[in-house]
């Protein structure tokens, strides 16, 4: 069996006073996803605003991808697919 689905994922950075904060969004065209990241300069570093939209998308995308690794952990688990122990798949953060 061959599947092709497309999901859209948005990212939108904003800064503000040396914060940066980051909302990724994905979209699977039944369940919309939402993730946050934030980055702040610490007064004493160069501001390189490159750098916090790094770190924010990046955290932001983290957070999108442990929350889609929760709902596939607990899919998995509804069907008794889970891995033995009860143990899930993925990263620590994710088990929740």
């Amino acid at each position: 069996m061959t599947r092709t689905v497309e999901w859209q994922v948005g990212l939108v950075l904003v800064e503000e006073d040396g914060t940066t904060r980051a909302r990724a969004v994905l979209d699977t065209g039944t369940t919309t996803y939402t993730g946050h990241g934030v980055a702040r300069c610490n007064p004493q570093d160069v501001d390189v605003p490159e750098i916090g939209d790094e770190l924010a998308a990046s955290r932001a995308m983290k957070d999108l991808a442990t929350q889609l690794m929760r709902v596939a952990n607990r899919e998995l688990e509804s069907i008794g697919a889970g891995p033995e122990g009860g143990v899930p798949y993925g990263w620590p953060e994710a088990a929740t």
